[in-house]
């Protein structure tokens, strides 16, 4: 709720639901597996519940989402548990067939740690700090599930690189995500306000596979009106 750039965003209605739970009922179609949303606010946890879903409250002082996430999955003590799949709350257009393909490839690849990037489609993405950009080791296809090189928010030249538009999901062997939430922050990771730098600097695995479609991160105003013309236009 106290996004600096947009406050009060998870609520903000799109088609008469708030973002947030446009994001958990994209989740629950995915048949997956449970769907709980990890929340420090009230109000987030108390909408939720409203639209039919799941929420726990978690610490207000957590530094990453990640470290949200583990106290959510200690709190709600759910055994025999493989995989732990963590969606942003402000990316109410996802594709669920690309969350569905990010948890087969973890699953038929025993991966350690898995996430989605997207073809850059419009070179301003890549002038965009608040578009993540991730680099990889192959070119993406359907069928590959590279390694992740590096992430950034710089601007990057296109040419001679396998760039693409990082998607902020992630999928973690609940194993690695314990030994996540263990490492301290990095200087790269503070700098660059990314978390999966944690991971690179201490030399966890990050696996990344091709999305469909870059869903939109709602960080701003502009955001929310692209999206909700986006959304409401499909209804």
């Amino acid at each position: 709720m106290a996004a600096t750039r947009l406050p009060g965003k998870p609520l903000l209605k799109i088609n008469n639901l708030s973002i947030v739970s446009h994001v958990f009922k994209r989740a629950e179609e995915t048949n997956i597996g449970e769907v709980v949303v990890a929340t420090e606010d009230q109000e987030i946890l108390t909408d939720v519940l409203k639209n039919g879903g799941r929420a726990i409250l978690t610490r207000s002082d957590h530094k990453t989402g990640t470290d949200r996430i583990f106290e959510a999955y200690k709190k709600l003590d759910i055994k025999n548990i493989d995989y732990i799949l963590n969606l942003q709350g402000d990316e109410p257009d996802i594709n669920k067939d690309d969350i569905i393909n990010l948890n087969n490839f973890m699953i038929d690849r025993d991966a350690e740690l898995g996430t989605l990037a997207a073809k850059i489609k419009d070179d301003k993405m890549l002038n965009n700090k608040n578009v993540v950009k991730v680099i990889v080791e192959n070119k993406l296809v359907e069928n590959n599930f590279p390694k992740a090189l590096n992430f950034t928010r710089e601007n990057l030249s296109i040419s001679n690189q396998n760039i693409y538009h990082h998607i902020g999901i992630y999928s973690y062997k609940t194993s690695v995500l314990e030994k996540f939430v263990s490492l301290e922050q990095t200087n790269n990771e503070k700098k660059n306000k990314l978390e999966q730098l944690r991971a690179l600097d201490n030399n966890l695995k990050i696996n990344v596979a091709l999305a469909k479609s870059s869903s939109i991160g709602v960080d701003t105003e502009e955001d929310y009106m692209d999206i909700k013309k986006i959304m409401e236009y499909k209804i």
